[in-house]
């Protein structure tokens, strides 16, 4: 069992900074990558980048060049510093992680950028 925890999100205008964090508890000796995804008002969800344990990321076109993942100094932390935000990146924040079959998310943290 892994259990998720995100914070950092809030109100912020166009333009402006955030940084998430996602920290891992439970068997976590086993995880080799860890995610963010979002979910928008009316919009379906979608991976907005992945980290993996040797440090290889990935992200969706339409954030690269203003976010990045990165992990902690110790396994069980992601982040996720999004700079230059835009409204269209408002949304729910999810961090998630797999082990073998199973699938882990946290409670997600709302982010609401204003124009």
């Amino acid at each position: 069992q892994v259990q998720l925890v995100e914070s950092g999100g809030g109100l912020v205008q166009a333009g402006g900074s955030l940084r998430l964090s996602c920290v891992a508890s439970g068997t976590i000796s086993s995880i080799n990558a860890m995610d963010w995804y979002r979910r928008g008002p009316g919009k379906e969800r979608e991976l907005v980048a992945g980290i993996t344990s040797g440090g290889r990321t990935n992200y969706v076109d339409s954030v690269k060049g203003r976010f990045t993942i990165s992990g902690g100094n110790t396994k069980n932390t992601v982040y996720l510093q999004m700079n230059s935000l835009k409204p269209e990146d408002t949304a729910v924040y999810y961090c998630h992680t797999e082990l073998g079959w199973s699938h882990y998310w946290g409670q997600g943290t709302q982010v609401i950028v204003s124009s």
